[in-house]
Order: C-alpha cells, then structure tokens, then sequence
C-alpha cells in the first residue's frame, strides 16, 4: 500500500447479535493529513477562488477562504475505505455484506474515530445430518403414460391443410376481424388473418360457436355481449364483430403406425418407439424422485443447523432470486421494466416476498459449506478436468470452449457440493410417499390410471398440448393462450392460482433442464439455487409478457376465463 493511508488503529472489535461485529476504529493525523491531501488535489478545479485560474489556487487560500473543515467530509471518504480494508484484514473477519458507519466525536487534523457495524459470516453448528429418513416416490409407468407421449409426437407431427367445405369444430380458420361498439370499432378489436381453432375457447363466448360452418370467402357479423366481469370498458356490452374468413384448415394427423416410428425416430417400428418412450419416461421420473428425495433431505439438514444469520445475508440472496427472475425474462427476449408496469408489481415487494425462500437458501448454503468442513470434502484437479470433459461430452463441446465459459473453481464447488450432498443421502433412509389427497384432486382429470410420480401427474393433459403442441397448427392458438393470462394470472398470484392459470410441474422440470445446459451447470445445483415457485413464477411471467410484446392489437377480444 505505498504512498496509501495505511495506518489506522482498531480500538475495538464487539460482536452483536445477527452475526454482527462493531469496529472501532482510528485514523490518525499523518493518514488523515493525506486524506485531506488527496481531497484538495480532486476538488480543486471546482472551486473558484478569486484571481486564481481553476484548479490553481493553493490549498492553504482555499482554507483559508471556506475553513480548514473545507475537505473533511471528502477526506473522509477517502481514508475510510482503506482504514476499514486493513480492520477487517487485522481482526481476520469474513465480512458479508456493506457495513454502515458512524462518525464518533469531532473530526479534526488530528483525525477522527468511526464506528463500522459490519455483518459477518455466521457461526454454524451442524445438527443431524447423518441418518436421516425422507419419502421416495415409487416409479411406474402406464400405458397411458407412452400413449400420452406419443400424442404429444402426433401432435408436433401433425399438419394443417385447407379444406373447400363449411368449418367444424376442430377446425382452424384464418381470418380477418374488427369488433364495433354502438357502431365504432373499439380499441383493440381487430386482427388480420388471425388463426383461430373453433373450439379452443380462445376468444369471448360465443365467437367460435358462430364460425361454425363458414367457408373460405364468407364474410359474416357476429353478435357479442361481453361478459359482466370483463374489461370495464366492455363489461355487459353489446357489439357486434365483422368476420372475413380467407381459409379453413383441417388436422391431417398422421397414422401411429410403424411408418409414423420410422419417420419420428431412429426406431423402425412402432413397438421398439413405445418401449423407448417408456424407458426415457421412467429415466426422467427416476431423476426427478432422485432430486426430491435430495431435496427433501438437505431441507431437514438446514433446519437442523444452529446459526445466527445476518440480515445482509437474506437480503443478497433475495437480490439474486430477482436477478434470476430477470434473466428468466430476458433469455426469452422479455423486458423486465415492461413486464412491471403490465402487471402493476412493485420490486420492494417482490423482495420482500422473496425474503422467506431466501432464508432457507442461506440456510441450505450454509448447511452444506459445514458438511464440506466437517467432512474435510475436497475435489481434485483430476475430478476437475474430469467434469470440464463430461460436460464438454454432454453438450458436444470443444473443451477448451467449455473451460473459456466456466471456471475452475466453480467446477470444483460443485463436486464438493455433490460429495457433500452424497454424505446426506448415503446414510439416508427412504420411506414409502403418502399420496396427498389435494394433488389427487387437482390431476384426476389427466391421470385416472393413477401410476405417474407426483412430479409427472400435473402435466398430463393440460401441459402436453401446451408445452409440446409447438407445430405449425397450434401457433395461433399457443399465442392466444398467452393473451388470456395477462388478464388476471399477472394480478397476483394467488388470483392466477384461482384461475387455474399456471404452469405445471412439467414445464418447470423441463425449464431447469433447459438452463441448465444454458449455464453449464448440473441441474442440482440450479435447483438449489432457483426454487421450483420462482421458476414457475417466471414461466407465468413469461407467458403474461408474450401476449404483450406479441399480440397487443387483440388483446380485448380474449376470453379472460379460459384457460
């Protein structure tokens, strides 16, 4: 620290509650004199002194003009960094956060005394962490399970191909609209070659119903009354929306035969497709009860640890919650200022619901670094370049590309991650899953056969069509799906779960996939750091931002009560 202001004396060092330490510390006069130096040589050129050209004026004029004290606050400013650096250095402190000062007594040439109220990282006593027991879901897969897959590869593999007869339900039609209230067209009524499958219940009631036998080239008024909690603009309106219809496309969905095996896989026949669906449906189900069951466990080590957390600690990981939030948004081209003011949330709030799962993450945190301690759990530079090269093979990178992108000693915590999180689940017992009568409920609809894992279940129906449905057909009607969400889901969230506007299971798993060879890092390691609500939170947020940024021109004409 040549020619810095390296001497300060600690005059005191108390720990306080919340893992807290209060620094008392001294800048004397030859570091603050420096300081003082420093302020005049940066503050120089903004004072005007008379009969001096800016910046030429000598410090002692200055002084003496506008008093000795003319400098100290930004001298202060200066010398407190570096004082403070070498405190914590001396009294060895893992400080966590930014501390807040307070000036003690006068601030003179001779120097001046603060107090630094620092948090520093916790205190960790382990408790149970060996032994521990926690349910494991049984892994079945039905028959209905693969048929359920299958549908999903029909589906993308489905096309539509325009027919010359009247339109029926199922039918998709392309079509020009403007809806007229009292006789005017209202803002957000219209939409050119729209495409809209009769039946889907993607617009307000009674609009599909009465495209039900039109033909290519038919033009046609449609009598609306919108529904009485819709918009207040249009509430129990009257309006009548004029239709054009350019085409009528039927599905041409194709034969679930060994062709249709040929044509979607590397198999030649439709047995050895369906006995592949179901080995990966069993591998993926394996691997989600696997993670629950971690997860399960390591929730019961961090509730067992004792450990005083700071307040800066909770509030660094809420932050990070937010900014995963964000990149969320923007990996799919969203903006986050914009999806703020279209659902009317405040970040204070978002922080501060986020505090509760924030605590627990600390907690996980600081769980596992003390099982790392505990277990003396290292990872070599052989298990390093090991993983660098598994990676590199999983994602059919160069290994050099892989290491450019990811580093070291990040590879290297993960695997003592790993190994410590293996300690947990090696001692570990697992007991049968009680099946919960709420998720029953909520997936008999789509899952009579009852034999899926819970992670599965919710997805069956509702989440095939909309996550795998991604062939040209369903486009439009994947864009109005997203319209209807920014109605109500974006409100609050326990409005979108009234609605019965979510996102499920599935489409979280496969999101956290999906980053995870984004990121180059294990899926597990994301998952303890984004919790399964945030992701599905951010996938709603998704949907809600879609419908603004792609579809704003039609946005009264969607039926806020579908899903």
């Amino acid at each position: 620290m040549n020619g810095g202001i390296n001497k300060m004396s600690v005059k005191s060092c108390e720990k306080i509650e919340k893992s807290q330490v209060v620094l008392t510390i001294e800048v004397g006069a030859p570091e603050f004199e420096a300081a003082i130096e420093k302020a005049y040589q940066k503050m120089r050129k903004k004072i005007n002194v008379p009969g001096f050209r800016p910046g030429k004026a000598p410090r002692k004029i200055i002084e003496g003009m506008y008093g000795a004290e003319v400098f100290f606050e930004e001298a202060i400013n200066i010398a407190f960094p570096e004082a403070y650096e070498a405190a914590v250095k001396e009294q060895e402190l893992q400080v966590v956060g930014y501390p807040s000062v307070e000036i003690e007594g006068q601030v003179t040439r001779d120097g001046f005394t603060f107090k630094a109220t620092a948090p520093v990282y916790p205190e960790v006593t382990l408790g149970q962490y060996k032994g521990l027991s926690a349910p494991k879901e049984e892994v079945k897969v039905s028959a209905a399970d693969v048929d359920e897959r299958l549908k999903a590869l029909t589906d993308r593999n489905t096309r539509l191909v325009s027919v010359d007869r009247e339109a029926k339900e199922g039918d998709t039609v392309v079509i020009d609209f403007e809806g007229f209230l009292e006789g005017k067209p209202f803002e957000g009524g219209k939409g050119e070659n729209f495409s809209l499958e009769l039946g889907s219940h993607t617009f307000v009631p009674g609009f599909e119903e009465q495209l039900v036998g039109v033909k290519a080239g038919d033009e046609k008024d449609l009598d609306i009354t919108f529904p009485e909690d819709y918009h207040k603009d249009l509430a129990g309106k009257a309006v009548v929306f004029k239709v054009k219809v350019h085409e009528v496309k039927e599905k041409e969905i194709p034969a679930l035969d060994d062709e249709f095996a040929k044509d979607v896989s590397e198999f030649d026949t439709l047995k050895d497709l369906k006995a592949d669906l179901k080995k990966k449906i069993a591998a993926e189900r394996e691997e989600t009860v696997k993670r629950a069951f971690e997860d399960a466990l390591m929730e019961q080590v961090a509730e067992n640890i004792t450990a005083d957390v700071p307040d800066a600690m909770v509030e660094a990981q809420s932050r990070q919650f937010l900014d995963n939030f964000k990149m969320q948004l923007a990996q799919q081209g969203l903006q986050y200022d914009q999806y703020m003011k279209a659902t009317g949330m405040d970040e204070a709030q978002l922080l501060a619901d986020a505090k509760e799962p924030a605590l627990k993450q600390v907690r996980m945190d600081l769980a596992m670094a003390a099982i790392i301690k505990e277990e003396n759990i290292d990872a070599t530079d052989e298990e390093v370049e090991a993983e660098f090269q598994r990676m590199a093979d999983q994602y059919g990178m160069d290994l050099e590309t892989v290491k450019k992108y990811l580093q070291a000693e990040q590879v290297k915590d993960q695997l003592k991650s790993q190994k410590a999180i293996a300690v947990v689940v090696d001692s570990a017992t697992a007991v049968k899953a009680e099946k919960k009568p709420a998720k029953k409920t909520a997936k008999k609809a789509e899952d009579a056969e009852g034999e899926e894992a819970a992670e599965e279940k919710p997805a069956k129906k509702t989440t095939r069509k909309k996550a795998d449905e991604d062939g040209e057909e369903k486009k439009p009607a994947k864009k109005a799906a997203a319209k209807k969400t920014t109605k109500k889901a974006a409100k609050k969230a326990d409005e979108a779960e009234a609605e019965n506007i979510t996102v499920s299971t599935l489409e979280v798993n496969n999101e956290y996939r999906r980053l995870s060879q984004l990121q180059d890092t294990p899926e597990a390691a994301i998952r303890r750091v984004l919790s399964p609500d945030t992701l599905a939170a951010a996938l709603v947020a998704q949907k809600v931002q879609r419908f603004l940024l792609d579809n704003a021109d039609i946005t009264t004409v969607m039926d806020p009560e579908k899903e």
